[in-house]
This record gives structure tokens, sequence and C-alpha cells, in this order.
């Protein structure tokens, strides 16, 4: 029996060090598509990153005696959470494949802005306060920051940051659409159908839109692909919906500033990315403007980190 009624307890310490390395494993997770991006065609990385994803997840549900089961009227909604994750994902790898990793992690994190906007429409209770909407304004000059830089920038990268922008728009839809009906679900059920339905779609846009499906594979490309597949897609995300359900948005998503800053390091550090002044000023305006709307707040805010799909 599912209990219909979330939980809110306090965040406990050790619970609160377990949240920030998830949170840093996310942000490192557009730094893993790109290098796996080296050797592998875009949608073939998704369909690969997925099928490693649901295969872990299954097995894991199998061994600890989890339910697979589920209610006709949930299989309405799952399907639509299903169909929101594979356009999304789509939209997320091939705008990422045309951009970098440190500007697809900022403006993938301008989601929880777009949230918040949707939650006061869509959440009962979730209204929009003077504090969010000064959170938001700063989200979107971030943005506006992230596009202002010209250092490298191609029409590709432009194509692709609106790629990664309207992924963030299906994400904060899904992420509200979720939030309504979270209860009613073991967390399993929502990171594993989802995976199991997008599967076969990205192997087939690999089919027909990528130049070449497997280019190479060699060990970086295969570290990377393991670590989206088993890390931020399997068990990041499975702790994170437990987290959630235990602890509520509130307590956990004081922490996600930490994801922008991931990205935008290891992109540095790891894949040589420019850090400009442009970037840096978005990244300080985002961080700002979700620390300003998370903390001190009394409603739950539902959303879902970027490693659970992204």
């Amino acid at each position: 029996m599912i209990d219909p009624t979330p939980q809110n307890q306090e965040l406990s310490f050790f619970a609160g060090i377990f949240t920030v390395c998830l949170c840093i494993l996310f942000g490192a997770n557009a730094v893993a598509i790109k290098i796996s991006l080296s050797g592998l065609g875009v949608f073939t990385t998704a369909g690969l990153r997925f099928s490693i994803a649901a295969i872990t997840v299954f097995i894991w549900a199998l061994m600890t005696g989890r339910s697979f089961s589920i209610r006709a009227g949930q299989f309405q909604k799952l399907l639509i959470i299903s169909i929101l994750f594979t356009v999304q994902l789509s939209l997320f790898y091939l705008g990422l494949s045309k951009s970098n990793a440190s500007r697809g992690t900022l403006l993938v994190n301008f989601q929880p802005f777009i949230t918040l906007f949707l939650a006061h429409y869509f959440i009962p209770g979730d209204q929009i306060t003077r504090r969010k909407i000064f959170g938001i304004l700063m989200g979107f000059t971030g943005v506006a920051f992230v596009f202002l830089e010209k250092k490298g920038v191609t029409t590709d990268f432009k194509t692709g940051d609106l790629m990664i922008l309207s992924a963030a728009f299906i994400w904060s839809c899904s992420a509200v659409y979720t939030k309504r009906i979270i209860h009613a679900f073991k967390p399993f059920h929502i990171a594993l159908y989802p995976m199991i339905f997008s599967v076969p779609f990205f192997f087939l846009e690999g089919f027909l839109w990528d130049p070449v499906m497997i280019a190479h594979i060699d060990g970086n490309v295969l570290c990377a692909l393991l670590y989206q597949g088993l890390v931020t897609a399997s068990f990041c995300f499975v702790a994170w919906i437990s987290l959630l359900q235990k602890y509520g948005a509130v307590a956990l998503h004081s922490f996600i500033f930490i994801m922008p800053v991931s990205g935008v390091v290891l992109g540095g550090l790891m894949l040589g990315e420019p850090i400009t002044g442009n970037i840096l000023i978005a990244l300080l305006l985002i961080v700002s403007g979700i620390l300003l709307t998370q903390f001190k707040q009394k409603k739950t805010v539902p959303l879902f980190p970027m490693g659970r799909n992204l």
C-alpha cells in the first residue's frame, strides 16, 4: 500500500551530506554526456544510457522484492510522463551536442524558475511571492548573460542553447505534473517505466538521424556512458525520489544551487571549456536566484534535479 500523504521530515545531518554529494554528481552529468558524444551518436548515447539505467533499476527492484505492478489508472499517468521524458531528453542531448557542458548546465538550471512559475497555476497552495519573482528575474538575467557570451560561439551553439531551453521547459511541465501524482507511485516506478518507454525511440532516432551510431568506444567514452547510466540515471534518481518522499522538496532543493556550480567548474577543468566573465556572471545570477527562491520557503516546490533526466 502506498501512503498517499507526502512526508516532510526535517533533513538530518547525514541526509544533508548525502544530498550535497547527489547534487555534485548530478551537476557533472553534462560533462559525462559531452565525453560520451566524442565516440557515440547523440541519440545512440541516450539509448545506451537509459538501457543501462533501466536494466540496473530493474535488477535492483527484482533483488529487493519490489512490485512492478501498476493500477489501470496509473498507466495513463506514466504514459504522459514517458512521452515528456522522451521528447525532453531528445532535445537536451541534441542541444548539448551543439553547445558545451558549462552553457548547457547553466541553461538547464533555468528549469527551477520555470517550474516556480508553472507551479503557481497548477499546484494548489504554491503561489508566486515577491521573493520568487525576484529570483525568477535573476534567473532570466543569468540566461541572458549566457546568450551574450560571444567567445567561440557559433550559430550551432545558439541553436543548441535554444534546444536546451526547450528541454528545460518540457522538464518543468513534467516536474509539476509528477508532483501532482508522485504520492501514488513507488519511487522506482517513476524512474523505470519512462526509461523503458523511451529506449526504443532513442535508438530509432539514432538509426534515422545519427550520422554514425557508434564511431569508437575507448576508456573515456565507456566510463562516461557508465557514469550516466549507473550513477545519475539509476542510483542518483532513485535516491533523490526516495529522499523527496521522505523529507519533501523544500529541504532537498535548498541544495540544488550546487548543480550549476559543479557543471561549470567541471566543464572548465575536464573539457577545457572557457569560463568567461559572462559565464561567471550568469552562474552567479542563476545560483543567487535559486538560493533566493529555495531558502526559507514554507511551501513545497516539487522539482526534480537535473540528473533525474538530463
